[in-house]
């Protein structure tokens, strides 16, 4: 039986939060390139939206911390395209900072940037998706450190671990008309992380990566297509690993190291 293309998102209309560059702007080229209707959401326009094929997206300014700018920003788009069919939850991040001297400030706006703005804008994409045929889908962009933690992001840690539960929680109570699924991002070539892989450009970090290379942006953006699309209409509270394999134990890279193999 022919079902078309499955990553054919002609008709079907996705919000990306902070999808005006790095991963985000990647994720919003997929889906425009897939044909859908994509906003964009940030604090700060940017120079330019995100475009692919001769389309591009729409941006509205908006915190995804605050609840009342969220429910806004869906009834924009609601008032524009009149559904809601896509979500993915991709703003985040976060400085390193020692979890000793960290102020209570810092915790709580990484904790409310981490794990509250998705649940806010989940919630408020909930209303429209639950109500209408078809239902939604909603991704929550999340990240290694949920599993395995690094010095410097105690509140980054806990806020990703909390997402995780939070994608399986939602995942529980909204299906089967609304889906929830999650990526563990690992290591990701971006220009804004550039500096922190050091001055081999990440040479040395992607040989502790079994694919040996660092992600790049499209790698998140096409498992966001996946786990949007058709192809994945039984997968629910699913967390789905693009990480390249993970890393090698410091272990084995010490003792490959200390044997001179290479």
């Amino acid at each position: 039986m022919d079902i078309g293309d499955p990553l054919d998102f002609t008709g079907r209309v996705v919000l990306v939060t902070g999808g005006t560059k790095g991963i985000g702007a990647a994720i919003a080229g997929a889906f425009l390139g897939a044909g859908a209707e994509v906003v964009v959401c940030g604090r700060n326009a940017p120079g330019a939206p995100p475009s692919a094929g001769g389309r591009e997206a729409v941006f509205v300014p908006a915190d995804v911390r605050d609840p009342t700018a969220v429910a806004s920003l869906v009834d924009t788009m609601v008032g524009r395209f009149g559904r809601l069919d896509v979500l993915v939850n991709n703003a985040g991040g976060s400085p390193d900072a020692d979890a000793a001297t960290v102020s209570p400030r810092f915790a709580e706006k990484i904790v409310a940037l981490n794990l509250l703005a998705p649940f806010y804008v989940a919630q408020a994409a909930h209303r429209v998706m639950a109500a209408q045929d078809g239902g939604g889908s909603v991704v929550n962009i999340g990240s290694v450190s949920a599993h395995t933690p690094q010095p410097g992001t105690a509140a980054y840690t806990a806020a990703k671990a909390g997402l995780l539960a939070l994608t399986r929680a939602l995942a529980l109570e909204w299906a089967p008309a609304v889906r929830v699924n999650h990526i563990t991002t690992g290591l990701i070539r971006t220009e804004s992380a550039a500096s922190v892989y050091g001055a081999d450009g990440g040479a040395s970090v992607a040989r502790v990566i079994p694919m040996e290379r660092m992600a790049v942006p499209e790698d998140v953006a096409r498992a966001c297509l996946f786990l949007a699309s058709d192809l994945s209409a039984y997968v629910n509270g699913a967390d789905l690993a693009v990480h390249g394999g993970g890393e090698f134990p410091a272990r084995w890279l010490a003792a490959k190291g200390a044997s001179g193999v290479r």
